[in-house]
């Protein structure tokens, strides 16, 4: 048996390494909406196959990450605030896989849109873009660096990327009704304003698990 302090260091290597792959796991995901919104704006086939292949990575790191959390559980056994941050960080890994899918549901839409005559996406694409791809960064970065403050923040800044998402729903909505050879097009970019939405709630996600994860309170469902 290892003598407890050899064991210990042993412990923070295994969080440390946890932490550094959750990290390189968030950073390519945060790439992927970047690029996404990128190929879809500027109508970039290469690109967006590119951003396609990157989901491989990401979900391969699910699996690790879920594996070494599965490991440390039984290796160490952790307690209070180490088992929080092991079981959560579990968590976090699903809803960044799902994001990179969302991701990977754009990247298909900017294919099909190349087809297209006129570029029909919305202007307010690039901002809901940037502003999901900040969610995520603050979601993660409160979560390594155990700061409630940036979760917080993520929440707060929901609230905008779900006003985007339904000026654009009802901007392409009546766009549709004047430009009825559009429409095809138009519902693609609803969709992609749907799934930047939708990444928006996985983030939320994430800083609702980091909230809990430092101050121990479920604000998942409140009123519940």
């Amino acid at each position: 048996m290892l003598p407890l302090t050899q064991v210990t260091r042993k412990f923070e290597t295994e969080l440390s390494s946890l932490r550094e792959e959750l990290l390189l796991m968030a950073g390519r995901v945060e790439e992927m909406i970047h690029r996404a919104g990128r190929a879809l704006v500027q109508r970039d086939v290469k690109l967006a196959k590119e951003t396609i292949a990157l989901d491989r990575a990401v979900n391969r790191a699910e699996v690790d990450i879920d594996e070494r959390c599965i490991d440390i559980l039984a290796r160490f056994q952790p307690m209070a605030k180490e088992l929080r941050f092991v079981t959560l960080a579990m968590k976090m890994v699903t809803d960044l896989e799902r994001i990179a899918d969302l991701a990977v549901n754009i990247c298909e839409r900017a294919i099909d849109l190349k087809r297209a005559d006129r570029i029909v996406v919305h202007a307010d694409i690039p901002l809901m873009t940037s502003l999901v791809q900040q969610q995520v960064a603050g979601a993660i970065d409160a979560f390594v660096n155990g700061d409630p403050s940036k979760a917080w923040e993520v929440l707060e800044n929901d609230d905008e990327v779900d006003l985007l998402y339904h000026r654009v729903f009802e901007d392409t909505l009546e766009r549709m009704r004047t430009d009825s050879e559009q429409v095809h097009q138009l519902i693609h970019v609803q969709s992609v304003a749907k799934w930047l939405e939708r990444m928006g709630d996985h983030s939320t996600n994430l800083a609702e698990l980091v909230i809990f994860m430092i101050e121990g309170r479920d604000i998942r469902h409140p009123g519940s």
